[in-house]
């Protein structure tokens, strides 16, 4: 199985009037192709500061993270901006979509960028969004459709890996769910490899691997392997119990 992502101790130091925090402590991981791997760990953890260096929002103190075979940490602005708009997506909890566009050029805006043929984008386009159930608002705009919509069109792009960071958190409890099936559907049926990082156990346990961050290392990683979603959701909720000293109200 091919390996999309590879991080090799990856290090993150801050620095504020003298003192230093260490965010991460030389973290190890690798992510193969189809994967749908959570990132779980208690505020502070480390867990939020490990997605923004792996999706080149956030630069590595130290360590190496390579992403289809190529070093991000080595990479200039001028090329790093190039990778991430034609090798990465992104999910997040504002939506992140330009509001003077309609929901069709938001999800066509990262394909048309990179001079993919109009045929191709707009075949791409309708796939996706009859996957996803947005085919009948594309011709809407973002202040026009709901929260559940603009995170579906967030997620609706044909990248080599998409990082998702709570997606879930401003979405209620059913829109939630159709969120965390779709992005689901997504990797199942197109093979997408998928980062999450949440703190909601619930979207955790549809992942396939989960791994623990705690104090800016990891302290351990769940398979699902065969288990169905609610033995599953119980162990996540278990471990995340034991890393966050018996707090389960804030992981569920």
């Amino acid at each position: 199985m091919k390996t999309i992502l590879e991080g090799t101790q990856i290090k993150k130091v801050y620095s504020t009037g003298g003192t230093t925090f260490k965010a991460l402590k030389g973290v190890d991981l690798q992510i193969q192709e189809g994967e749908f791997v959570g990132i779980m760990g208690p505020s502070g953890s480390g867990k939020t500061t490990l997605l923004n260096v792996l999706s080149t929002i956030d630069q590595a103190t130290s360590g190496e993270i390579l992403i289809n075979g190529k070093n991000i940490v080595k990479m200039n602005d001028d090329t790093l901006a190039l990778f991430r708009r034609n090798h990465l997506g992104f999910i997040f909890q504002d939506y992140n979509l330009l509001d003077t566009l309609t929901v069709k050029e938001n999800i066509a805006l990262p394909l048309a960028l990179s001079k993919v043929k109009a045929t191709k984008i707009n075949r791409r386009i309708l796939e996706i969004a009859k996957k996803f159930g947005i085919d009948h608002i594309l011709h809407q705009f973002p202040y026009q459709v709901s929260g559940r919509q603009k995170q579906r069109c967030a997620a609706s792009r044909d990248p080599s890996m998409i990082f998702a960071n709570e997606p879930t958190g401003a979405l209620d409890s059913k829109s939630a769910t159709d969120l965390l099936e779709s992005i689901q559907a997504l990797n199942e049926q197109d093979s997408a490899t998928i980062l999450l990082v949440t703190h909601d156990a619930f979207a955790a346990s549809y992942c396939k691997r989960v791994i623990f961050i705690k104090d800016g290392e990891i302290y351990k990683e769940l398979f699902r392997e065969s288990l169905s979603h609610q033995p599953f959701f119980q162990q996540v909720v278990n471990i995340m119990s034991e890393v966050s000293g018996g707090m389960v109200d804030d992981i569920i």
